[in-house]
């Protein structure tokens, strides 16, 4: 009894880790989350592009040369 309670002491994170993933999966919700990090993705390389075009059209131009 005391190895089973020391053991869900020691890896008691990642327990509530792995029930957590497995409600997730169940209900779906990976869908949402998925869609939400996508848009977060575009947002952030939108702005990122809009403020260094200069540098962004050099890697571009430098990428096709190469190719």
């Amino acid at each position: 009894m005391e190895e089973i309670k020391n053991f869900l002491i020691k890896y008691k994170g990642a327990i509530i880790g792995g029930i957590i993933a497995i409600l997730i999966l169940c209900t779906g919700f990976y869908k949402l989350m998925i869609g939400i990090i996508l848009i977060g993705m575009g947002i952030y390389f939108g702005n990122y592009i809009q403020q260094n075009k200069d540098e962004v059209k050099d890697r571009i131009k430098s990428f096709i040369d190469k190719l």
